[in-house]
């Protein structure tokens, strides 16, 4: 693949005689820089489509590990403990609530990863066979900052970590220092191990010393004493208040799962087209699933403790993560650093996927190297990570994914038109990056602005409740979701077929 995109800038750069000499030195340079990164093991395809006789099925268990590692980690155990301290939800509520909702997510991130090998496309790439070239960029945007939040979190938490270990440590190191690491990392296993075996196999085994550590953590927790009934007093009575938190709560972890969906095909997407649906819907489905239920369980179990439920009080998720560990002291501490590098793991595939909605954008951000725009993402979270590192529960309480009316969108354009039998009969693979060869994309644009209009009257969040949220009483039952996902059902069908007969395509 590097030499075919080597030959390719050296075509662009003598099919034209009459180019002029400046774009001449751009094209130069740029063979130059592909040659280096080519010579480096650089992977340097990017966005581009990968032809079936390219494809290797090398990482079928990975499916499952890449997702169940990467989730079992510092950085979601927090969605566990929300339900208590936000949401005012009893241990078992808390549990059965995340449950429910986070299988909605899962599916949806299933579904997507089938999409990979059966197209060989990337997520956002994919996503242009519906909402056209430039919509298609719109939402890649939106990827972009969903995936930070995930990233922000990580990093933020991993420094409150650092910090509580060593106050002579400022807050904004302890941010850098993590983020500097994900940097590296990404580099280093994605870009310059180009079909990501090292990554997989380092995935497939990390999760084991994660589980060990929160093994420690549940003793420890039940040294220092659970109390199961502590919460009842504390929760609404059942009705339209207790409805409200759950639907809220079960907002939230909706969006921690769905919000895989968008990056999912992208780490299929080498895998053979004849690769089982199924075996890609299941491994996916339950790496999410696993790894997400694990974390919440642990995050919901540990604010039964009433020592550390003061201290997600005095200082957040950070505080109750040290005191865990408290009485161990210096092998606490030791333990405690470990945790932090989770995070690493975590943000490798948001940092990676974020670079490649990046590449979507624009025509030109296409021909930047993607190593680069991971360098440019890690700046870019790094600097709001600094900016929000006292805000981390309100960052928690506010997470919000675009994966509901895109993955409606992209679910019944699949289903219904691309079918074998449907009006456009499948994918035209080879014109993924020719835009009057795509949808126009009126369809799905229209349907989106409906679909947030829903959203936005049925939100409950700090900074604003919706009129049907209010509705619940209290702080408002956040239905958001569940009105934008059937906004963008309803609508989405009808507008797609008449835009498919005005323009035909």
């Amino acid at each position: 693949m590097n030499e075919d995109f080597v030959e390719k800038a050296q075509y662009d750069a003598t099919e034209d005689v009459e180019t002029s000499s400046a774009s001449l030195q751009v094209v130069r340079m740029k063979q130059k820089v592909l040659r280096l990164l080519g010579a480096a093991g650089v992977e340097t395809d990017g966005i581009d489509r990968v032809p079936e006789d390219e494809r290797e099925d090398t990482h079928g268990l990975g499916m499952f590990t890449i997702w169940m590692s990467g989730l079992i980690s510092l950085t979601a155990i927090p969605f566990g403990m929300l339900g208590q301290q936000s949401f005012t939800l009893t241990v078992d509520h808390t549990i059965a609530t995340a449950l429910g909702f986070i299988i909605i997510g899962c599916a949806c991130a299933g579904f997507i990863a089938t999409l990979g090998p059966q197209l060989g496309m990337r997520t956002m790439i994919i996503t242009r066979y519906s909402f056209g070239y430039w919509g298609g960029a719109i939402i890649a945007l939106l990827n972009v900052v969903t995936q930070m939040g995930f990233s922000v979190i990580a990093i933020i938490l991993a420094g409150q970590v650092l910090y509580n270990l060593n106050s002579n440590l400022p807050l904004v190191v302890g941010v850098v220092i993590t983020s500097y690491n994900v940097c590296i990392s990404t580099t280093i296993f994605e870009d310059i191990l180009t079909s990501f075996q090292l990554l997989h196999h380092y995935e497939r085994y990390a999760w084991l010393v994660m589980i060990a550590i929160f093994i420690m953590m549940l003793s420890l927790g039940g040294k220092a004493g659970y109390d199961f009934n502590a919460q009842k007093s504390l929760e609404d009575p059942a009705g339209l208040l207790r409805a409200s938190d759950v639907l809220s709560y079960g907002a939230i972890m909706f969006s921690a799962p769905a919000s895989l969906a968008p990056m999912c095909a992208d780490y299929n997407c080498r895998l053979p087209p004849k690769t089982s649906k199924t075996k890609v819907f299941m491994l996916t489905f339950f790496g999410v699933l696993i790894g997400m239920m694990i974390i919440t369980i642990l995050g919901a179990l540990l604010m039964a403790v009433p020592s550390y439920s003061d201290a997600y009080i005095a200082g957040g998720p950070a505080m109750v993560l040290s005191k865990v560990f408290e009485p161990w002291k210096a092998g606490g501490d030791f333990i405690l650093v470990l945790i932090t590098l989770s995070a690493v793991g975590n943000n490798i595939p948001n940092t990676y996927s974020t670079a490649l909605s990046m590449q979507a954008l624009l025509p030109p951000f296409r021909q930047v190297p993607r190593p680069f725009w991971v360098i440019i993402t890690f700046a870019m979270y790094t600097a709001i990570g600094v900016a929000g590192r006292e805000h981390i529960v309100d960052i928690l309480n506010n997470f919000l994914s675009i994966a509901t009316f895109w993955f409606i969108i992209v679910f019944e354009e699949h289903m219904i038109f691309r079918r074998k039998h449907g009006l456009l009969g499948g994918y035209d693979v080879e014109v993924y990056d020719t835009p009057s060869k795509l949808p126009i994309g009126i369809a799905a644009i229209v349907t989106s602005c409906c679909s947030v209009a829903g959203a936005v009257v049925g939100m409950a969040q700090i900074w604003y409740v919706g009129p049907i949220a209010a509705k619940f009483g209290g702080f408002g039952g956040d239905v958001g979701f569940e009105l934008a996902g059937a906004f963008a059902a309803v609508l989405y069908p009808g507008l797609r077929y008449l835009e498919i007969k005005r323009f035909g395509i």
